[in-house]
């Protein structure tokens, strides 16, 4: 922590006392009856109780029979799917895409997409989000897409919406039975449109634009590699799906020669900047490529498991050097934004793979699911340390599911719901207190919703469909 040599009490903003702090930092990593000072968006000092006193806060909360924790960090998500949820129901990826997605994208509003894009804001930060990346493909028109990053940041949250880039109508797309009204925009237009949506919220802000061309399969390679381009000459990040569906890599090979993390590789287009959704299906060329760059990869494993896409190779990743983090995905796919249920879904999934009990640990899907991420997005937090974002969560202990609670961790990534989060913190300010949003009107956005999504679903047919 950070020691006060002098008698007189340092100030800070906002004090947390007397909870179990599980810092997610090596040094220390769990204090019980310990605190967290912060002052203005930073981490000022993690302690003991008992070394509290050193500072005067402007407010202090008890978090007795409470744990805080770091924010979670969610990689990868589709927050204009919301109006769509349990709809899809048993069908693979592509035809998920070819006959649910892509019409319910070419039919939604401006206003129906603001509205699911308050309301997947909403249930992140009620679940201990604090930071997100938004792949955001549906209305991408320039007042759509600014729109949609400053309800994420009226929610409270903090990271960045992928504009994503569709372009032609390629023949990979053809074959895989996507329609053409996904690609209204040519090539040179989706460039212009998503730089101006940068330059509207450069890197730095809150909330940034990236470019987020849609999938490394069906997108095409000039424009993927243009929007790379386009956002290193920003300084920011870029985003996309790699082999989530197991017939990709062939899908692409026999269309290119190369697969697809290869070619990526030989173009210059991996690095800590990317952050690649799912890579379920990649070969050990491939992942020594990612790994070798530092590629970030959104490990999505409630969504992957519903499709089902498969089990993505992850120790096999960071045993090779990429980042990993954790992604909800949309909730017309993953149908919760609850990144503890995707700790957990982690941990069973690989244990079940590799029918191995040592396969992964809790301890590791909670790195994962918050300092991962936070590495992934490029962002300081993910852990409570002094200097770190006071990106901060506190949960409820005092339930029957978290009761005893002999080891913190695993009762956070086993046990724990998103329910169970209290309180969220977002560089220094509440957006979450006692369970409900500060920031926004939670009911009103319900409602809103709720209204929005009976019209759209009446318009693409699916109203009435069990």
């Amino acid at each position: 922590m950070t020691m006060n040599p002098s008698r007189e009490p340092l100030p800070c903003d906002l004090l947390l006392e007397g909870g179990t702090v599980v810092t997610l930092d090596p040094a220390q990593p769990v204090i019980e009856d310990g605190f967290v000072a912060i002052t203005r968006d930073r981490i000022l000092a993690v302690g003991t109780a008992a070394e509290a006193s050193h500072y005067a806060a402007g407010r202090v909360v008890s978090c007795r029979d409470k744990i805080v924790m770091p924010g979670l960090v969610d990689c990868h998500n589709h927050l204009f799917q919301a109006l769509g949820r349990t709809h899809g129901e048993g069908l693979t990826g592509w035809e998920w895409l070819s006959t649910f997605m892509w019409p319910y994208a070419a039919q939604i509003t401006q206003e129906e997409t603001i509205a699911a894009v308050y309301l997947g804001a909403v249930e992140a930060v009620l679940a201990g989000t604090t930071s997100i990346l938004d792949h955001h493909y549906g209305r991408t028109d320039e007042p759509t897409t600014l729109a949609v990053a400053a309800a994420v940041e009226d929610v409270g949250l903090r990271g960045s919406v992928a504009r994503g880039l569709a372009g032609s109508h390629t023949p990979l797309a053809k074959r895989q039975g996507l329609p053409a009204s996904a690609f209204p925009i040519p090539a040179a237009e989706e460039l212009a449109i998503t730089e101006a949506c940068i330059q509207a919220r450069p890197a730095g802000s809150k909330v940034e634009i990236w470019p987020g061309p849609i999938n490394t399969v069906y997108t095409d390679q000039d424009l993927l590699a243009a929007s790379v381009q386009l956002a290193r000459s920003h300084d920011v990040g870029w985003t996309t799906h790699l082999s989530a569906p197991q017939s990709d890599p062939d899908v692409y090979r026999e269309a290119y020669g190369v697969r697809p993390a290869i070619w990526l590789r030989d173009e210059g287009l991996l690095g800590p900047d990317a952050v690649l959704s799912h890579a379920t299906w990649i070969d050990e060329e491939e992942i020594a490529a990612l790994g070798a760059t530092h590629t970030a990869i959104a490990h999505c494993p409630t969504s992957n498991q519903i499709v089902p896409y498969g089990v993505m190779p992850m120790r096999q990743l960071l045993d090779a050097g990429a980042t990993i983090g954790l992604g909800t995905d949309g909730s017309t796919i993953g149908h919760r934004q609850d990144l503890f249920e995707n700790m957990k879904m982690l941990v069973l999934m690989h244990r079940l793979a590799d029918m191995d009990p040592k396969a992964t640990t809790a301890n590791e899907a909670l790195e994962i699911g918050t300092r991962g991420g936070a590495a992934a997005l490029g962002i300081d937090s993910g852990r409570l340390s002094p200097g770190a974002l006071a990106d901060v969560i506190v949960l409820g202990t005092d339930k029957a599911h978290l009761t005893p609670l002999h080891r913190p961790e695993a009762g956070i990534v086993y046990a724990a719901r998103s329910s169970d989060v209290t309180m969220n913190i977002i560089g220094g300010e509440v957006v979450v207190e006692n369970g409900r949003t500060i920031l926004v009107d939670q009911d009103e956005v319900l409602a809103e919703a709720t209204s929005r999504a009976s019209d759209l679903m009446s318009r693409i047919g699916l109203a009435h469909r069990p």
